[in-house]
């Protein structure tokens, strides 16, 4: 059987990255195996459902380039895709488990839980809904045919798995191996809710089933829940499916999961794409190949010192031997070095291309040929391609201030000449032999060059950054960079 494999995220809000690399890592998987990447939408919790948030994964899976092969909106043979949407399915497979008696009606209320739990803490305990307590409980196990049926008349109830367990639990994870659960452990966890909503644990088991994954590959949060996921297959009598858990993905610092709250405090992206006010590694100017290239790292390893993987080496390398067991630490700084590798790796049409939503400020001014030397300039310069527009902002815009460390630091050693000096150098001379003059210059006036060069930087650019001094002159032409020497020699009295 080809490997069939699903993400199936909830619309409960935007897809945070580790989500991202689940998605990654299931797509990468099925097509290393010549298997199907499906999307599958988990939207029974309606108390949480958050309208745009399907749209939102979409179009994340989609800049990703994730394709998917079925889902919601691509359709399938195993269809609907969304869980809401199969609530009749759900119904016939919760009646085959009561019908077996694998499942059972349970009409206990809240006060009468509450209670149960109070005094399971009195006694120094955790209360369980389990083989032990449930004798005791509301229940169709304990109640009359007439009872039962007048608890179901009433609406109030909700399905239970009926576990009786006594000898040790055993399962398996691929990547972590064989688990063994103590049956004390287990309790009678709800199937079915009382507004008639599967829970999360008895749809996706019958979604996995019906859909024919044949290896669920989720977050590790979800291992607690694999022995419940075991039984309930055992109670339809299927074989489930393998199992792989990633590990988390860790704060910077290395302990607790990455929340959203932690990229709020220090300042980086934790989402793919921009959600309400909060920017994703796209706006932060993060390409989806080098968001890729990162993710894969965090929880997998090619087991040789190889960084940089093109699509096709990430599907071709792609195996469970190389995924790791520890949580994999967030490192914002690696993710933009992976970025800027990507970047500098571009031929300078791909590159034109990728900045290409910057360029209309520079085609008012400026010619293609012109454009394309400002690109080469500034390549090799940006890490993100939310950089271009600082770097592309002293070819359009004269600088409105003046670095004030730098200037503090010229004040002393800056000879009051050289600025007039350098502007008839400018005005009658050719830029391209500007740098030889100025060393002359400052060899006859005991000035050291790289005081006159940072004078003459800090006067077109405004800082000490930017690309080659007299490449920026010779884009700028002779009037504009006159414009601005003039202005900061007398606005800075230099």
């Amino acid at each position: 059987m080809p490997e069939r494999v699903r993400f199936a995220p909830s619309p409960t809000g935007p897809l945070h990255i580790g989500g991202v690399r689940t998605a990654l890592f299931n797509f990468l998987y099925a097509k290393n195996n010549k298997g199907q990447f499906i999307l599958r939408i988990e939207d029974t919790d309606q108390n949480r459902y958050v309208p745009a948030s399907e749209e939102y994964i979409y179009k994340a899976l989609n800049w990703m380039g994730l394709t998917i092969d079925e889902g919601p909106v691509e359709g399938g043979n195993f269809g609907p895709y969304r869980q809401s949407e199969r609530k009749a399915i759900y119904a016939k497979h919760i009646k085959d488990l009561l019908d077996s008696g694998a499942a059972y009606y349970a009409f206990d209320s809240q006060d009468a839980l509450q209670k149960e739990r109070e005094n399971a803490e009195k006694a120094g305990r955790v209360f369980q809904y389990d083989q032990h307590s449930r004798s005791r409980m509301s229940n169709s196990l304990n109640c009359s045919e007439k009872e039962t049926a007048a608890h179901l008349k009433s609406g109030n109830y909700v399905i239970r798995l009926k576990i009786d367990a006594h000898e040790p639990f055993v399962v398996k994870d691929l990547l972590r191996g064989v688990i063994t659960v103590d049956p004390s452990l287990l309790d009678d966890k709800i199937l079915m809710k009382s507004d008639g909503m599967p829970t999360y644990h008895f749809a996706n088991v019958v979604d996995d089933h019906l859909m024919e994954i044949t290896t669920v590959i989720r977050g590790e949060e979800w291992l607690p829940s694999l022995p419940l996921h075991n039984l309930i297959y055992q109670a339809f009598g299927w074989s489930p499916p393998e199992f792989i858990h990633l590990p988390l993905i860790l704060k910077p610092e290395g302990k607790g999961k990455l929340s959203k709250r932690d990229g709020i405090t220090g300042g980086f992206p934790v989402f793919p794409m921009q959600w309400e006010e909060l920017d994703g590694f796209k706006e932060r100017g993060v390409l989806p190949d080098a968001l890729r290239n990162y993710l894969l790292l965090l929880g997998w390893n090619s087991g040789g010192e190889q960084e940089i993987f093109s699509f096709d080496q990430m599907i071709n390398s792609f195996g469970i031997e190389g995924l790791q067991k520890g949580g994999a630490r967030f490192d914002f700084s690696k993710a933009v070095w992976m970025n800027e590798q990507y970047l500098q790796k571009m031929s300078h049409t791909e590159f034109r291309a990728a900045v290409n939503e910057s360029l209309d400020v520079l085609e008012e001014i400026y010619d293609a040929k012109t454009i394309d030397q400002i690109l080469n300039m500034i390549q090799p310069r940006v890490k993100l391609l939310s950089d271009v527009d600082k770097e592309i902002a002293l070819f359009h815009t004269d600088p409105n201030s003046y670095d004030a460390k730098t200037l503090d630091k010229l004040r002393p050693k800056l000879p009051k000449e050289f600025l007039p000096w350098c502007m008839d150098q400018i005005k009658n001379g050719q830029i391209d032999d500007l740098k030889s003059a100025i060393s002359e210059w400052g060899e006859k006036n005991n000035c050291n060059m790289g005081v006159l060069m940072q004078a003459l930087r800090l006067a077109l650019v405004g800082s000490l950054s930017g690309p080659d001094l007299i490449d920026i002159m010779n884009v700028l032409k002779k009037d504009v960079t006159l414009v601005r020497i003039d202005h900061f020699r007398i606005s800075t009295n230099l």
